[in-house]
């Protein structure tokens, strides 16, 4: 089995949707709006992507500046093709794309203990404010 890694910034979201619903990370992104899907494609500037005979199995979508930071917003591997290193493969393939500079993401719930063992770094001073909510006075 051969799986090819390469930048697809180009990417559908029909397929991206589909690695999504197949990954549990589709619990926690708009897989029911397909124009979000597309804008979150639109703006992502950094598309890795891990294909088996030509489909679509693993991505790992970031926003980079290729220089100090690089923020990987979604890690979806295809639950059928997990616990094979595909995870740690996008990740490495992002990490070379993206230069110097640091790699940080957001664990899902289902995958806080996954990173630890790939040798990711914990940090505890993460602040975030979901769209809905306001800043207090």
């Amino acid at each position: 089995m051969s799986i090819n890694y390469q930048i697809e910034n180009d990417l559908s979201a029909e397929e991206f949707i589909e690695v999504l619903v197949h990954s549990t990370l589709g619990e926690r992104r708009p897989i029911d709006d397909q124009e979000r899907i597309v804008s979150m494609l639109k703006h992502a500037n950094l598309i890795v992507t891990a294909r088996l005979d030509g489909k679509l199995i693993g991505v790992a979508r970031s926003l980079s500046d290729f220089a100090f930071c690089t923020y990987m917003s979604d890690l979806a591997v295809d639950e059928r093709f997990q616990k094979m290193g595909i995870g740690k493969e996008l990740i490495r393939q992002t990490k070379l794309a993206c230069g110097k500079g640091k790699l940080l993401l957001l664990a899902a719930p289902k995958a806080q203990n996954y990173y630890p063992k790939i040798g990711m770094k914990h940090f505890q001073h993460c602040y975030y404010i979901d769209n809905a909510e306001e800043l207090n006075p």
